[in-house]
């Protein structure tokens, strides 16, 4: 033993079980914040509600809902300008819940994932 050294196993060492089960505590947390994030369902627009996506927690579009009066024949452009505004404000949104969820199972302790 190395002098000086007053931890370790079996001798004193009972604050290393503690950290163990708040290890497993937290593995469980994240198991948890993960699939709840996974079975989210995050709406957005864009255009001032012309065009309407739903992604899920893994970011897979559920649904888009384009409204008539965005199709412009001589702009197809634009109303790909705006499916790509809708999932990018989806994909913000999602990015945001997810970290808040996974700040609370970590105790805000910055994991990577």
């Amino acid at each position: 033993m190395v002098k000086g050294f007053r931890g370790g196993f079996g001798m004193g060492g009972g604050n290393m079980g503690a950290i163990m089960q708040q290890a497993q505590k937290m593995q469980r947390d994240i198991e948890i914040a993960k699939a709840e994030i996974d079975a989210l369902e995050v709406d957005a627009t864009a255009g001032g509600g012309v065009v309407k996506i739903v992604i899920s927690g893994t970011h897979e579009i559920k649904s888009l809902e384009i409204d008539p009066s965005a199709v412009d024949p001589e702009d197809v452009e634009m109303l790909q300008d705006l499916i790509i505004a809708a999932y990018n404000e989806a994909s913000r949104k999602l990015a945001e819940i997810s970290s808040e969820k996974m700040a609370k199972a970590t105790g805000g302790a910055k994991l990577p994932f």
